[in-house]
């Protein structure tokens, strides 16, 4: 398991089709985001997999608990 997150500036330059330069406030802003994120999926994810009586998070409730939080984040 990773005990920090990647860094999402060499991710965002090497998907993005132009030459972007992403200065360290929105960069931080952006890992803020992703944590954020991925806390919010975990808690959905422990509820999920408490409602099914199970003691451990698999990935079928990661997988039911993402698509509904992806639709939610899209708006």
């Amino acid at each position: 398991m990773l005990k920090k997150p990647p860094k999402l500036k060499s991710i965002i330059k090497t998907k993005a089709k132009t030459n972007i330069t992403v200065r360290p406030t929105s960069e931080a802003m952006i890992e803020l985001l992703m944590l954020m994120f991925l806390s919010n999926l975990a808690e959905e994810a422990k509820a999920n997999a408490f409602e099914e009586k199970s003691a451990t998070i698999r990935a079928h409730h990661l997988k039911a608990v993402s698509k509904k939080m992806l639709k939610k984040a899209k708006g």
